[in-house]
């Protein structure tokens, strides 16, 4: 029996962690510094940097019941590639398969790349889902 890598190990527990849905407890698993991007044209898409923007985005998704199930997980040096069937519970309507690429130091995800099997079924579920803020309160922010 063969032991995984212990990146592919660290990827795992993050999974069950986000299965059980306390995203607080996903901090655990980030460098403080931590860049994780999300492809595509939609009101979530873009590199969110640090351990706050990680969680504030987690937490949208949290929101939408997403759930994932690890298909696939394999190491090399610093990088874990994962496959994952992510889907939408509430509202339902986004069930593909996504292919992040993680990037561990010092026992924590540095950086991860999202990729998805349909970028098109998700740019449409995350518009339909995740209005942008009214045009007022984005210029008070920008």
């Amino acid at each position: 029996m063969s032991q995984d890598h212990p990146n592919v190990e660290l990827i795992r527990a993050y999974y069950e962690a986000y299965a059980s849905g306390d995203v607080p407890a996903l901090k655990a698993f980030l460098a403080d510094d931590v860049r994780w991007t999300i492809p595509g044209r939609h009101p979530l898409s873009g590199t969110k940097v640090g351990v706050d923007e990680v969680l504030e985005f987690f937490g949208r998704l949290a929101k939408a019941g997403f759930r994932a199930e690890p298909l696939f997980l394999a190491a090399d040096g610093d990088w874990v590639v994962d496959l994952h069937r992510g889907w939408s519970t509430n509202p339902e309507g986004l069930d593909i398969t996504w292919a992040p690429a993680f990037r561990i130091e010092d026992g924590r995800i540095a950086e991860a790349v999202n990729f998805a099997q349909d970028q098109n079924a998700a740019d449409t579920y995350f518009w339909d889902n995740y209005p942008p803020a009214d045009v007022r309160t984005r210029l008070e922010h920008a």
